[in-house]
């Protein structure tokens, strides 16, 4: 399997966002879990730049979409 093209820090980096180990889990705790039913663009807690860039990169299937997965992911997850 082949890894990522990105990592979860270089994603948040990405959206803006503090991109330490420290700062990604209190991201994820914060606001997990999502509600499955939900898309993960359409979660109340990002800027409306950071919603488009969520919402074209997986609807492109662009080379980001596989980190914003594994986001979406661990956003479902119960902690």
């Amino acid at each position: 399997m082949e890894s990522p093209t990105h990592s979860l820090p270089s994603l948040f980096k990405q959206l803006g966002l503090a991109d330490d180990a420290l700062s990604i889990d209190q991201f994820i705790t914060s606001h997990s879990p999502l509600k499955s039913d939900m898309e993960l663009a359409d979660a109340l807690f990002w800027t409306p730049s950071q919603r488009a860039f969520l919402r074209d990169e997986i609807l492109e299937d662009a080379d980001w979409a596989e980190v914003i997965d594994q986001l979406s992911l661990a956003l479902r997850k119960m902690r």
